[in-house]
Parts: structure tokens; sequence; C-alpha cells
């Protein structure tokens, strides 16, 4: 089969490797029919993640079809659509039980924190993902769901990563009727927290970013104020002007890592990996939330210390919640809003790119040209 492998920082390309196999009677191959590259995915790009190795086949966002099943495979058949949440899990250990498929115990021997993630390093399991014709997937009874027949499958894509993160993050800000909430990052899974923020009742929603052309979908898309930090001295200080002073009710980090607006802690996480990931947004978040409230961590960040203003949080007594989305928890409720109207997340899809040319699309995607946000991978139309 062909498929996306990581040959080191910045380089990728379409190799031959072998079709995954069922190694548990548990197991699916699925045959990919999208899948897509997500603003966590260049973390691994730019060799920020450890334990990335060379080979790696990235994607934890896909969908496809059922190509073979294990023996004891009970809920899905061959020939199934199915949509894949990023999470590998068992669905049976006691983080499992209660709902933190994130945190599954069962399948990450190298981490006593985050579960299993496909294609996200070994880091996370060394699991191969889904930018690829065939992927395998672990727990298959537990964790693919066969795509309502109503639903198109670039929605469905949506569901498998940045809609469910998005819409988790806004959950985490215990966002309560009227509140001012400032999600920091309009990538992909801060549109879709902004977005998500109206459905939980907000009554303002303000997007800061950089790019001109990703506040303006912030603006199209998810209905919010937005702010360019390069216009400002001091974005902290536009939030708290524009609060009145007193700071954001909640405020959503959707950044993580690889956060500018701070050259020193850009160069010491982004280039000499001194830093598990640049603090820029999160500390921007501690500083531009009220006194009391709430911050939620969606960025993904790396397992190393950063310099977060920590004692700041502390005696503002604010909120920190933080989590990988536990994808397949959000479903049912993103389903209903899906069919209901009240979002269409393949909307943000701005790119459609043959897996034979991932590369270029890992590129454009990085380097943020061709006013790209969302990139899909075709890895097959037969």
């Amino acid at each position: 089969m062909r498929a996306m492998v990581y040959r080191g920082p910045y380089k990728v390309r379409t190799e031959e490797k072998d079709i995954p196999r069922i190694e548990h009677p548990n197991d699916a191959i699925v045959k990919v029919t999208r899948a897509a590259i997500c603003g966590s995915d260049l973390h691994l790009y730019h060799g920020m993640m450890p334990d990335t190795r060379i080979g790696h086949t990235f994607g934890h966002e896909f969908i496809g079809i059922v190509h073979e099943v294990g023996s004891s495979v009970q809920n899905l058949r061959v020939g199934d659509r199915v949509m894949v949440p990023f999470n590998v899990y068992c669905g049976s250990c006691y983080f499992c039980a209660r709902g933190l498929y994130s945190n599954c115990h069962n399948v990450n021997p190298n981490a006593t924190a985050v579960g299993g993630i496909y294609g996200y390093s070994h880091t996370t399991g060394g699991y191969d993902g889904g930018q690829a014709e065939f992927v395998r997937v672990p727990f298959a009874d537990v964790g693919p769901q066969v795509i309502p027949d109503w639903m198109d499958e670039e929605d469905a894509l949506m569901c498998t990563d940045a809609l469910s993160t998005g819409y988790f993050g806004a959950q985490l800000g215990d966002i309560t009727p009227g509140d001012t909430v400032v999600v920091l990052g309009a990538g992909p899974v801060g549109l879709f927290a902004a977005k998500s923020s109206w459905l939980m009742g907000a009554g303002r929603v303000i997007v800061i970013d950089h790019l001109e052309y990703r506040l303006e979908k912030a603006r199209t898309f998810a209905h919010a104020e937005t702010r360019n930090f390069l216009e400002h001295d001091d974005i902290v200080v536009e939030m708290k002007k524009t609060t009145d002073y007193l700071g954001a009710d909640v405020v959503i980090d959707a950044v993580g890592a690889e956060a500018d607006g701070n050259l020193i802690q850009h160069i010491t996480s982004a280039k000499f990996k001194l830093q598990g990931g640049s603090p820029v947004a999160l500390n921007w978040a501690i500083d531009g939330v009220r006194k009391g409230g709430t911050i939620s961590v969606m960025g993904a960040y790396g397992p190393l210390f950063s310099a977060v203003k920590f004692g700041d949080a502390l005696n503002k007594g604010l909120t920190l919640r933080m989590n990988q989305a536990p994808v397949k928890r959000q479903w049912p409720r993103l389903f209903e809003h899906i069919r209901n109207g009240y979002l269409t997340p393949s909307d943000i899809i701005t790119h459609r790119i043959p897996l034979e040319h991932i590369a270029e699309g890992y590129h454009i995607f990085s380097s943020k040209l061709d006013d790209c946000i969302k990139p899909v991978i075709i890895p097959s139309e037969s």
C-alpha cells in the first residue's frame, strides 16, 4: 500500500509499506477513504514531539471502509463505512469506564498519562495512522462507529478529532449563559471551539490570531469577534479593555506548543526543544482571564517543562481544565447538532490533496500558504 512516511523534521513522503494485518482477534483493517492533516501533526512534522521515529505514518483523523475483521469482532462487518475516533482505547479499564477514553490504561506502554493515539509517535503508543491506504484499528468493537446514512463523509471526518476536540474545549470551559469566551487560535480546533461556545450559551465570543485569512473564517464560520495580536502592543491589555478591565470569563487555548507572540519563548521551545512547548498562549490565557475564571487547554504540548505562570493562576483563583478529547463521548450530541443543521463541520475544509502529494500538503499547511485552514488527504478514489 501507499502511505505517508516520516523521514525526519520537515521530511515526509509517500512510500510503499506492507498492508497492516490482523494482530489480535478484535482488530479490524480499514481501507481509508479520507484522512486529514491536523495542526498537532505539524508538531510531529517540526520535530517537537519526542520519540517520533523514522518510518512512522501519521494521521489520527480518518474514515474508511472495513476491509477485514478479526475473529472476535461483533459490531463491524466487511464493507461498513466507518468513522474512527483518534483515541485508541480498550473500553473496559478504570479510566475507560469513567469516559476518559483518552487516558486508557491498557493501550500505551510508554506513558502513565495519555492513552493511545493513531499516528502520533511512540509517545502515544506507536500506532501507525490513517494517512495511508489501509490502517489497523485495534479494539474494533469499541472505537469505530458506522457512519450514519444521512451524514456526509467529510462531516464524519471532522468528527474524528477537530470538531470533537473543539466542542470538548468549550465543554471544559464550563460556559454559563452570557459568558464572554476568548479563543486563542483560529485553526480548525479554535474555530470549532468558538462555534461550540455559542451552542453552550456564550454571550460573546472573541477569537485571537495573527493570520487575517483565519480571522476572516472565524468571523464568517464561527460568527465571532476577532483580534489580530500583531495589531496590539499587548494583546492581554486589549483583552482586559474589551471586558471592562475584568478579563474574559473563559479562555480556550487552541494553539499549544508552537505559539507565536514571544520570540524567546518560541525559540527555546520550537527551535532548541528546551521546553515542552511555547507557553505564550497559555500565559496570555492566565493573564487575560478574569479572577475566578476558567481556562480550557486544547492545544497540544509535549511532556517537558514549560515556563507557565502557575503562581499567577494560583493567586487569581483560576480553574484550569485540559485533556486530550475523549472523542466518542462527544458524538451523540454532535450528531444531533449536525443533523439539525447547527453545525456543518466540512465548511472549514479548504484543500483536498492526493496521498501522492502529501509532502506538498504538509508544506502548504505548515507554511500557511494558499489560505490553508484544513487539508484533507485522499488516499484512493477506488
